[in-house]
């Protein structure tokens, strides 16, 4: 069959994806917790045997509708149906999502606001058909409108960890709704915003002790702007950079190399430390998880730690705390908006206890301005550069290489007219003119089709036998279970981060769980495309990084190609994607290392990093870093449902077609009446 119309999905999502009417349960058996490692053995195997079994899909038209589809998801991960409460967040506060039809897996990253809560103040503070002159009134509680403004300032940044600086209220309650959702104390951590992730990493390395603390350790598989930028700023003061390697085919850590960076002695280390040592607890491209031993190791030997907390899962944090490690920076990203704005701004957690070292140096960092201060501005303050430049029908552009920077995109501006009103009104403008009452309707079909749906069971899973030792992430979820739950209400009141709020409710175990079913779903569905009429089994789809696992990341890399073996470019099926409503991201993965068994495939698989600016010359250490795979990459955010997944299973199966490229290509450009370039 072909794919199904754009109603038609955005109907079954709400017939099967919605597997309760929004009332809880009468009785929803806990999963014991030694049942747990259990089902973690037996994961893999339920996956391959359970979805899609002894069965290749050779042609797009063979897949089963979506119904078909997620009746066999839900037989394999009967547990999915417990995350219930995430559908219902999503169906009340993003439906955007669903009446646009777009599915958005370009980005990793937290908001801090919904659309219904963006939507709601924006149609009481704004009447769009208006025409008056004079100022929109703001209402008394203005601080509780979600929009704002970020401004520039430079600071000494020392004094400014140390002293802080004249903040306004609205930046106060979202600075400590943001402590409060990650976990991390005042009393310890010194916070400053930065206009992005990029600018956060540059900071750091602008004020780090290089000159002395010689060494800097990052540990990325992928290329990102912002670890670009810090080595090339560490290393103009002084550093010596290294560079984790990652193991064929799996992408794992080279662990005995790292450790041996982290325990060598060839430089000579300060009173005040070793040096820097970087790290993710999971990659953002490929979905890698990484043990966060790694950051007691180097605390052990010496080194300070900055952990990139920018692609962590919206709830780890709060069950890992920094108790445990106490990394000395943590650098983190907050947009506003999922699917509608992802500007938003960079987070620099400083520990006191190492403020000292820091080297003075004039810091440009952002202020948070009310919406209500941002009317009667004039134009003194200054533009908030875009990190990675604009977009279209899509964020795809700013979002380049797996990088979810959120920098700030408004300008300042007087207001007198409603033509003169800031980039983002404008821009909500245009989609709430578009909405009104064809969308009012249709969301009220759906909440009938909503409230007759049926309740579905919650299956139990086998008791776990004694003597085995849950995962890291295991211990995480347990943690957590075991926390008492938030009490949303006692929080600064003159905020609303209503999505921080959401995530809080629903808790890591839920959160992790419903991004481990759709992920290993769509690895096992990907893999199952194969192309016709070969004499051997040609798969459409290369999966890099982990397969199907059950502590693996929501992040996906992979390529995929045609029937001749030649693989498709990545920018290419990001662009075909964006035409079909679903916004996809690429990346280049790089630093990988080839054991003797592998070393066959070395010269097949690395290719040469596709951009004349970053030309290395000369320089052998950068040639080597130059080299790579180019990848698409998909991420599976707070709100994703299975009909995301399916949605670009569906797509990424016209693929099977010889023809498909060609076939948009002259859809372009009947379309159009001019020609693309791909």
């Amino acid at each position: 069959m072909q794919s199904p119309p754009t109603r038609e999905v955005t109907q079954l999502c709400f017939n099967g994806c919605y597997p309760t009417q929004p009332e809880k349960p009468a009785t929803v058996s806990k999963t014991p917790v030694n049942s747990r490692v259990e089902a973690r053995r037996n994961f893999a195997d339920t996956t391959s045997t359970s979805l899609f079994p002894n069965i290749d899909f050779n042609n797009p038209d063979s897949l089963p509708c979506l119904q078909e589809a997620f009746a066999q998801f839900i037989i394999a991960y009967p547990q999915y149906t417990e995350t219930y409460q995430i559908d219902e967040i999503r169906f009340r506060e993003y439906y955007n999502l669903s009446l646009s039809n777009q599915v958005c897996l370009d980005y990793i990253g937290i908001g801090l606001y919904s659309f219904s809560q963006l939507h709601n103040q924006l149609s009481q503070t704004y009447p769009f058909a208006s025409t008056s002159t004079s100022p929109p009134q703001i209402p008394p509680h203005s601080s509780d409108f979600p929009v704002f403004h970020l401004s520039y300032k430079s600071v000494n940044l020392t004094r400014q960890l140390t002293e802080g600086g004249n903040e306004s209220n609205l930046e106060m309650a979202i600075k400590n709704r943001i402590r409060d959702f990650l976990n991390i104390s005042e009393d310890d951590y010194s916070l400053i915003l930065t206009a992005n992730r990029t600018s956060a990493f540059k900071l750091l390395a602008e004020s780090y002790p290089f000159g002395s603390c010689k060494k800097l350790i990052t540990v990325y598989d992928h290329d990102t702007e912002a670890i670009d930028t810090m080595i090339s700023t560490s290393e103009k003061r002084g550093a010596n950079s290294m560079t984790a390697e990652f193991t064929w085919p799996k992408l794992k850590i080279h662990a005995s190399k790292l450790r041996s960076m982290i325990t060598s002695k060839k430089i000579g280390s300060c009173k005040k430390g070793k040096g820097l040592f970087v790290f993710q607890l999971q990659s953002r491209v490929s979905g890698t998880r990484y043990s966060y031993q790694w950051m007691k190791v180097a605390q052990e030997h010496g080194w300070h730690v900055l952990l990139d907390a920018c692609a962590v899962g919206p709830k780890d944090m709060d069950s890992l705390g920094l108790s445990i490690f106490q990394p000395d920076f943590l650098i983190c990203s907050f947009y506003k908006v999922f699917g509608e704005n992802p500007s938003g701004f960079g987070c620099l957690f400083v520990k006191k206890s190492v403020v000292s070292i820091l080297e003075d140096c004039t810091a440009g960092i952002v202020s948070i301005v009310s919406a209500k201060k941002l009317f009667y501005m004039t134009d003194e303050s200054s533009d908030v550069e875009n990190e990675l430049g604009s977009s279209s029908s899509s964020f795809t552009s700013r979002w380049e290489h797996g990088e979810t920077s959120t920098s700030g995109i408004i300008k300042g501006t007087s207001a007198q007219k409603s033509e003169d009103s800031p980039y983002e009104i404008k821009q909500l403008q245009n989609v709430f003119e578009k909405q009104n009452v064809e969308k009012r309707i249709e969301i009220e079909e759906l909440e009938n089709v909503f409230e007759k749906l049926p309740m579905r069971g919650i299956k139990g899973m086998s008791v776990r036998e004694k003597g085995n030792k849950p995962s890291e992430i295991e211990e995480l979820e347990i943690i957590s279970e075991k926390k008492p739950a938030r009490n949303t209400r006692k929080r600064n009141s003159e905020v609303e981060c209503r999505c921080l709020d959401q995530i809080d409710s629903v808790g890591l175990s839920l959160v992790n769980s419903r991004s481990r079913y759709l992920v290993n779903w769509l690895i096992q569905a990907l893999s199952k495309l194969q192309h016709p009429n070969v004499d051997t089994r040609a798969p459409l789809v290369k999966i890099y990084g982990p397969k199907i696992k059950f502590d693996r990341g929501p992040a996906l890399a992979f390529n995929v190609f045609d029937w001749k073996g030649e693989k498709v470019e990545p920018i290419l099926i990001q662009k075909l994607a964006d035409r079909k409503g679903i916004s996809l991201s690429y990346g280049f993965l790089h630093h990988i290392w080839f054991p003797d068994k592998y070393a066959n495939e070395k010269s097949v698989v690395l290719e040469k990093r596709r951009f004349e600016a970053k030309e290395s010359s000369g320089n052998r250490k950068k040639e080597k870093g130059d080299l790579g795979i180019r990848v698409v990459t998909a991420a599976f955010g707070f709100i994703a449902n299975f009909a995301d997944a399916y949605r670009l299973w569906v797509f990424i199966a016209q693929f099977l077609d010889a023809d498909f490229v060609e076939k948009e290509r002259w859809r372009y450009t009947a379309l159009n009446q001019n020609t693309v370039e791909f």
